[in-house]
């Protein structure tokens, strides 16, 4: 028998969870990538990021990178970066790393690397103050409250202040939704089966030459020829080096992946907004794509 007294309101509905990233999502986020991956580079590529981590004492470009990327996470040592990173060959990660925090502790790092990055926008900005001014806090809206979890440089950075200087701002937000996308991308290429040399032989395979992506990650002949073993056992390398369609195949999911996992940030972006933020970026992200090569070892198309 039903005893529940009739005046008994309903208990309330539970909310609705979010619907996962679709088509619309995952194409917004590689948009987004597009136009913000370029800001986040002239931390590795222009002359004024490289005389910042000089000055404060890391000559030579590897230990200015490793020690600049790493600087969110402490004084950490090879391992955790070689992990977090990827794609690295181990070698070339300890040659840099726990040695570079004799020389430089991680608080003087992030500095150096704020300082380099934001004389080399201000340079390769000059003309865009404006654009810069309104597409720093807009570019913020993406990073606050930003769900990192399996996500260590993402996290890491994400927990530093935030600056006020609207430059400083454009850099750090670009670089927090920068290394929240590789996070996801390391998983996904993870989860297909690859590890961090066989995904640059694969890659190599399809667009980027080799040239551009063995020497700086640091992986010998030896394993770069392993690797490519590996990946033609099973059938995603032709002999002579090429992708299969099979090699195509799996590239092409691991991108769709990564995609899909990097769309959350600019879910809370209507399309007006986001129309908005982009055409404020892509100016700034051409300016700042004269600081690179294309192609180049990070993977970034020419704009």
């Amino acid at each position: 028998m039903d005893t529940t007294p009739r005046d008994t309101p309903p208990p309330p509905p539970l909310p609705a969870a979010p619907p996962p990233p679709g088509r619309d999502g995952a194409a917004a986020a590689r948009r987004m990538w597009r136009l913000t991956e370029p800001l986040h580079a002239v931390t590795y590529f222009t002359p004024e990021a490289a005389a910042a981590f000089e000055a404060a004492g890391l000559r030579g470009f590897w230990r200015g990178y490793f020690a600049g990327r790493a600087a969110p996470l402490g004084p950490v040592g090879p391992a955790p970066v070689t992990a977090a990173f990827a794609g690295f060959a181990p070698a070339v990660v300890a040659r840099a790393l726990p040695a570079v925090w004799r020389t430089a502790p991680p608080e003087r790092v992030l500095e150096a690397r704020r300082d380099g990055a934001r004389t080399a926008l201000r340079r390769l900005l000059a003309g865009h103050a404006a654009a810069a001014e309104e597409a720093a806090p807009l570019l913020a809206r993406a990073t606050d409250g930003l769900d990192t979890a399996g996500r260590v440089l993402s996290a890491a950075n994400a927990a530093l202040p935030p600056p006020d200087d609207p430059l400083d701002l454009l850099w750090h937000c670009a670089t927090v939704l920068r290394e929240h996308r590789g996070d996801g991308h390391v998983a996904a290429w993870t989860a297909a089966g690859l590890d961090g040399c066989e995904t640059l032989v694969l890659r190599a395979g399809i667009d980027i030459p080799r040239t551009e992506l063995q020497p700086h990650r640091g992986w010998t002949d030896a394993e770069w020829d392993a690797a490519r073993e590996r990946l033609a056992a099973r059938g995603l390398l032709d002999p002579d080096g090429s992708a299969t369609g099979g090699g195509r195949a799996l590239h092409r999911a691991v991108e769709e992946a990564t995609d899909r996992a990097a769309a959350r940030p600019w879910a809370l972006f209507g399309p007006l907004a986001a129309d908005r933020l982009a055409a404020l970026l892509a100016p700034l992200a051409r300016a700042c794509a004269a600081s690179l090569r294309f192609p180049n070892p990070i993977g970034l198309p020419a704009p």
